[in-house]
């Protein structure tokens, strides 16, 4: 029987950090590390997410010294005042924060939704995740979905691809403009069809992989071309408006692509950066990246104040659903381990009673009953207020008494190393995961 291990988090995201404190925090992508963090001593699961707006890890570990070791390393060189550091409880809730959007930079966003799904599908297949985080990513996804369909959370602006075209209309005449999205991936996708709503008379997908381009270009009405990255060059120039959103590790906005162009906006969504920041020195030429949508994002903030009340009060019952649930675990888990002991100790003492007795003459069945009868009752008697205790020890987050009784019942803990006295307690803390007699389970229920 092994104690249910807790979580420790850590969340470098753009409340605290800037884009390139995120992207200093991302490593080298989910799946390398989660690998990184299972291979810390004491960890037994692990799970990272990493988007535009944030980079975060989470651990799950028996001591909580285990897991804020293994994340100790996971943003060396962002400041201190960039990275949040989360227990058990905080990371459950702040979990079920991103997935409802009200962490996000454009409030109540949809996106974050799929991100996560994949950043859990990541994770799990880098062998990360265990019962534990199972059930943590799960419930926050639910509580994402009732966000959006009990609540107006996600009216209006939600994503930052729509963030950025709102940006740039308040920036520049979109009527009749050309408008180049770099990317064809979801933020991509987003940025398009919200283009698609505005009064350009021309959307340009350029991607890596032309295919794909056409297919974002075939989701919008406005006439669309797809294009290669290769072409950039020739075509920005051309653009009144440039919304970058693709994966690449490197630059793929250079100051050379706007020269000759005339006024040109250009919003950079990805992470890492799409556009060179040195762009922005050219005449006429305005960059715009994650961090300059906060005024944008806070004005969808202030109207949605009222749906992300109604979103807090659903995390809230969530949180004490799964709070719950998760200390019943861990006192069930103690509970069965010292049943489990007690029954081994009994089924031997049973058989050295009943050796003993059949050597004295033959015994009846309803004699053998009768003894089995009062070890049971024995062993109900003895550890009903253990039961209790453990239970109410739970109840009252008094972890240090769950690990005690776990170390005391550990089945791991065999006889074959010890003396003589130890072996009888060793036999103790051994033995299957049956459950407390009927007889105690229906005096705890009174």
């Amino acid at each position: 029987m092994r104690e249910t291990g807790a979580i420790a988090g850590v969340s470098v995201a753009h409340a605290d950090a800037t884009v390139d404190e995120i992207e200093a925090a991302g490593g080298d992508g989910v799946r390398a590390t989660v690998s990184d963090l299972l291979a810390r001593e004491g960890v037994e699961e692990a799970f990272a997410v990493q988007t535009c707006n944030r980079s975060e890890a989470y651990v799950v570990t028996d001591r909580t010294v285990d897991g804020a070791t293994a994340l100790s390393t996971f943003a060396p060189d962002v400041r201190g005042g960039a990275v949040r550091r989360l227990d058990h409880e905080e990371s459950l809730e702040h979990l079920m924060r991103v997935a409802s959007g009200l962490e996000s930079l454009v409030l109540g966003e949809d996106q974050i939704i799929g991100q996560l799904r994949e950043a859990y599908e990541e994770s799990k297949s880098a062998g990360g995740i265990g019962p534990v985080l199972k059930d943590a990513v799960t419930k926050a996804l639910h509580v994402g979905e009732r966000a959006r369909t009990e609540t107006e959370i996600n009216e209006g602006v939600v994503s930052l691809g729509s963030a950025a075209v709102r940006l740039a209309a308040s920036e520049i005449d979109l009527t009749d403009g050309s408008a180049v999205v770099v990317g064809a991936g979801e933020m991509g996708t987003l940025a398009a069809r919200t283009l698609d709503d505005t009064a350009v008379s021309e959307i340009v997908v350029a991607n890596r992989t032309v295919p794909h381009a056409e297919f974002v270009a075939e989701e919008v009405d406005t006439p669309a071309e797809a294009v290669s990255l290769a072409d950039l060059p020739a075509i920005i120039p051309d653009a009144d408006l440039v919304v970058t959103a693709t994966g690449s590790p490197d630059l793929v906005v250079h100051p050379s692509y706007v020269d000759g162009a005339g006024r040109v906006v250009c919003i950079d969504i990805a992470q890492p950066r799409d556009v060179d920041p040195a762009a922005g020195a050219r005449e006429g030429v305005t960059v715009y990246d994650i961090d300059d949508l906060e005024d944008v994002t806070r004005r969808t903030r202030e109207s949605r104040a009222e749906e992300a009340r109604k979103v807090e009060s659903i995390i809230d019952d969530e949180l004490d659903r799964i709070l719950e649930a998760y200390k019943r675990k861990r006192a069930d888990d103690a509970i069965s381990a010292m049943y489990a002991g007690a029954d081994r100790v009994k089924g031997r003492e049973l058989d050295r009673a009943m050796s003993k007795l059949e050597a004295q003459g033959d015994l009846t069945d309803e004699q053998r009953e009768t003894v089995e009868d009062l070890a049971d009752a024995l062993v109900g008697q003895l550890l009903a207020a253990p039961t209790r205790s453990l239970r109410d020890a739970a109840g009252e987050d008094d972890w240090e008494t769950i690990r005690t009784a776990l170390r005391l019942f550990d089945p791991e803990f065999t006889a074959e190393a010890q003396g003589p006295e130890e072996a009888d307690i060793a036999d103790a803390a051994a033995g299957g995961p049956d459950a407390a007699p009927d007889s105690v389970a229906e005096e705890l229920d009174d």
